[in-house]
């Protein structure tokens, strides 16, 4: 009696934890009564594994269709799981268990589920028997008396199309392998596109954003990466070979920010090589003018002059006693103890040295005039600016010229200071030589180097220069000239003040009567 009362507590506990349990049966084999959680079964039992022949033999479990059963509630629509129950020693059957469903809180449950506005889920068994649906379907009819000529349900799941026009319905199904039931949505045709339209609509918006926060996310990554590449490499192509590459900040640690760090190394090593060449070129060319000082000896240089001139004047050479004269006293004034500035008078004496020696060296080839306020004639200048302009006109203009030529130097005083031409009625210039050598008077001049610049024009790029050098920005070479018809070099010089030009007046003639012969 104890185990009795056991089995029907246990039973209790089971049917009450789950709402959609009717009541749980017991039936012994034999002649023994069933036991159930609500007591004693009645009379109205009805043993629903009766109807299957060799139930025990061939089938572990059985779903029943929707039948009526007793309980203490009164008749109620089940659904019966029946199985077995076997000894443990010998595991052969000794009774069944039935567990009853109620249809009535199952068929509640797939109510509530509502497909769209007028569309429904059906539980159908293996038969396509309806267990559980609408209120407006009777269980136990199968779905083909609702729906006549309704095609059979191919694998798993599916979907299948059902009527024409207005009623046409789309029904959806979807097998349960457990139980081989059948789970059924039945939705008109219009409804079930418009959702799949919403659906698509919502995928491809969903799709779209994500796009979108994918390119915004890899614009984002390229843009941090690039960014810094980009400064870098316009830092790069902005730079100019004269000055130094600039340092860039650095912002992060990756890569990008190792390679930055590599370029501001670079950069420092960059610079302190070129003040290093620099120098080292400086100090060289400081060691090669004093090593050419050291080896002529001007007052030696002078005497020896002086006497060849004294000796053709005792010959009666006065040409070449003339010569001789001037070559010494261009020697003298280029020297000069490596003074840099002379008075304008000096300056045009030294030019006109040159010009007697090429007089004698080019008889009746060109004249040369001086055009200079007198007034200037004591001002000071940096020397060798005239005659390296001079002897320019002379051997690239005049003497490529049929006839007579004529070298002009003209200067005046004016309001941004001394004005100075050299002019020549040479040959002249094409325009493409003229724009060429303009070009290379404006671009990097004081990067000049003498094997850089073809066609003669050193002298002309020496003293352009010079003059940047000693006078500033505004003060070089302006170059015209016409072809067939001559050219004209032109610059201006700074008016020095009363106190500058007597001091390097006063240095220049002590230093020119140092070295009388």
């Amino acid at each position: 009696m104890s185990s009795r009362l056991t089995v029907i507590n246990f039973l209790t506990n089971l049917a009450f934890s789950k709402d959609y349990i009717a009541n749980i049966i017991v039936e012994p084999l034999g002649s023994k009564d069933p036991i159930s959680h609500k007591s004693l079964v009645r009379s109205e039992f009805r043993n629903i594994t009766e109807e299957i022949p060799d139930y025990y033999e061939h089938h572990p479990k059985w779903w029943s269709f929707v039948h009526r059963q007793w309980t203490f509630e009164g008749m109620r629509k089940v659904i019966t799981l029946a199985r077995p129950i076997r000894s443990t020693d010998k595991y052969k059957p000794i009774g069944n268990l039935q567990i009853n469903l109620d249809q009535g809180v199952i068929a509640n449950q797939f109510r509530q589920a509502v497909l769209e506005k007028t569309g429904f889920v059906l539980l159908l068994d293996e038969n396509n028997r309806i267990i559980a649906g609408p209120p407006d379907m009777e269980t136990n009819l199968t779905l083909a008396d609702y729906y006549p000529s309704i095609e059979e349900f191919e694998g798993l799941s599916g979907n299948m199309d059902y009527g024409e026009g207005g009623n046409k319905k789309t029904i959806l199904y979807k097998k349960m392998s457990s139980v081989n039931w059948k789970l059924v949505g039945i939705i008109p045709s219009e409804e079930y596109r418009s959702q799949n339209q919403y659906f698509i609509k919502l995928t491809a918006v969903a799709v779209t954003v994500a796009i979108l926060l994918a390119i915004i996310l890899v614009l984002f990554l390229i843009q941090k990466i690039t960014n810094p590449l980009s400064v870098l490499t316009k830092f790069l192509k902005n730079s100019s070979p004269e000055e130094p590459l600039p340092a860039l900040p650095v912002k992060t640690i990756d890569e990008v920010g190792q390679l930055i760090i590599s370029y501001n190394r670079l950069s420092s090593r960059i610079v302190k090589l070129t003040d290093e060449v620099k120098l080292n070129e400086s100090l060289k060319k400081e060691a090669d003018m004093h090593a050419l000082q050291v080896q002529i000896n001007p007052h030696f240089l002078y005497n020896t002059l002086s006497s060849i001139h004294w000796l053709a004047l005792m010959n009666q050479d006065v040409k070449i006693a003339e010569m001789v004269g001037s070559l010494s006293d261009f020697l003298r004034f280029s020297l000069n103890n490596g003074q840099e500035y002379c008075t304008i008078q000096q300056e045009i004496m030294h030019v006109r040295h040159y010009v007697n020696i090429q007089t004698i060296r080019y008889p009746e080839k060109f004249s040369f005039e001086v055009h200079v306020e007198e007034t200037l004639h004591q001002h000071t200048m940096l020397k060798l600016l005239l005659q390296p302009l001079v002897e320019n006109s002379m051997l690239h203009g005049i003497l490529s010229r049929d006839g007579m030529g004529t070298i002009t130097i003209q200067g005046r005083h004016g309001s941004e200071g001394i004005h100075f031409v050299v002019e020549d009625d040479g040959i002249g210039m094409t325009p493409d030589r003229l724009k060429w050598l303009q070009d290379q008077l404006v671009e990097n001049p004081l990067q000049y180097e003498k094997g850089q610049t073809p066609g003669g024009s050193y002298g002309l790029r020496n003293v352009h220069k010079r003059l940047l050098l000693h006078y500033g920005k505004d003060a070089g070479l302006r170059v015209d000239s016409t072809e067939g018809a001559g050219t004209r070099v032109m610059f201006t010089i700074p008016d020095l003040t009363d106190i500058q030009q007597t001091e390097i007046s006063s240095k220049g003639d002590d230093d020119l009567e140092g070295t009388d012969r």
